[in-house]
C-alpha cells in the first residue's frame, strides 16, 4: 500500500468479507485488473479504465504497457512511483527482491494516463485517491482468495497469482441470478488465475458499490469465490456455503467460525 492513507474507511472493509451477496451488496499488474473504481467524492468509471485486453498490455503478465508522462493538458504534477503490492507473482524471475517477486500497482501517472486514453475525465487532484482505493480492493481480494485457499488446500504454502483479466461486460451466472431479486449488478468482474503449487486455479471476483459509509467515503462489497471449472472447485464452494449456513444457524459450533 502507498503511504498515504487509504480513503477507504478500513472499518468497512467487513463488507469485502465474501460478499453476502444475497443482499445488495452493501456494502476494481498490478496484479492490477484495474476493478472500477468509485472515486470520492466524483463518480467513478464503470470499469477498469486499463483495457487488458489490448495490445498495449503484455501477454505474459497482463501488465498495462503504461508510460510515466504527463499527458496532454495535465496541469498538476502526478507521482511516477509505483508502489509494490503483497500479492506473488508466479512468473517471478528474481525472487530475492520483493520489486520483482510481487505485482506492482501503477503509479498515479500511469493511473491517469489509462484514464485519458479511454476518454473519461477526471480530476487530476483525485487521483492519488483513486489509485489508494484500487490497491486497497486489490489486497483485500487477494487475503479473500488466501482464505479460501486456506480453508480447503492448505497443504499449499505458496499461493501465486498467474494472470487475471477484466471481464466488466459478461455478467457471471451468480451475478445474474441475484439481479433477478433486485440486486444490483456488479460494476465490474474480474478472473485471477492462481497458481496453487503448480496447479493453475481460477477465481471470479465480482465487485457491488455500496451506500458511503460517511459523506465522501466510499463502500464496496466484493464477492471472491472459485470458478465452476472443476469438480473439486464446485465441491469447495459447496462446503463453504453448508458451513456458513450451519454457522449463521447454529452459531459457528460446527468447527470453524464465520469469515
Amino acid at each position: 500500500m502507498s503511504d498515504s492513507k487509504c480513503p477507504v474507511d478500513h472499518s468497512s472493509f467487513a463488507n469485502l468479507k465474501r460478499g453476502n451477496p444475497a443482499s445488495p451488496p452493501a456494502a476494481s499488474a498490478c496484479p492490477v485488473d484495474h476493478a472500477a473504481l468509485s472515486p470520492p467524492p466524483a463518480p467513478a468509471p464503470s470499469e477498469c479504465p486499463v483495457d487488458h485486453s489490448s495490445d498495449g498490455v503484455n501477454p505474459l503478465n497482463m501488465m498495462p504497457k503504461l508510460g510515466q508522462d504527463r499527458a496532454p493538458g495535465q496541469v498538476l504534477d502526478l507521482s511516477t512511483q509505483r508502489t509494490v503490492s503483497t500479492i506473488p507473482r508466479a512468473d517471478a524471475a528474481d525472487e530475492s527482491h520483493v520489486a520483482d517477486k510481487n505485482w506492482m500497482y501503477p503509479s498515479p501517472q500511469q493511473f491517469y494516463n489509462a484514464l485519458k486514453r479511454k476518454g473519461w475525465e477526471t480530476p487530476e487532484h483525485e487521483i492519488e485517491g483513486m489509485v489508494d482505493i484500487h490497491n486497497f480492493l486489490n489486497e483485500g481480494c487477494w487475503q479473500e482468495i488466501l482464505e479460501w485457499e486456506k480453508e480447503f488446500h492448505c497443504d499449499c504454502n505458496d499461493i501465486k497469482l498467474s494472470r487475471f483479466q477484466g471481464r466488466p461486460q459478461e455478467l457471471t451466472p451468480k451475478a445474474r441470478f441475484f439481479t433477478w431479486f433486485g440486486v444490483e449488478k456488479p460494476f465490474d468482474r474480474h478472473d485471477w488465475t492462481i497458481d496453487r503449487c503448480g496447479t493453475e486455479v481460477r477465481y471470479i471476483i465480482d465487485y457491488y458499490s455500496a451506500p458511503d459509509v460517511a459523506p465522501g467515503v466510499p463502500a464496496f462489497n466484493v464477492d471472491v469465490r472459485p470458478a465452476l471449472d472443476s469438480p473439486g472447485a464446485a465441491f469447495d464452494r459447496s462446503r463453504r456455503a453448508a458451513r456458513e449456513v450451519w454457522d449463521r444457524c447454529f452459531g459457528g459450533f460446527g468447527g470453524q467460525g464465520t469469515h
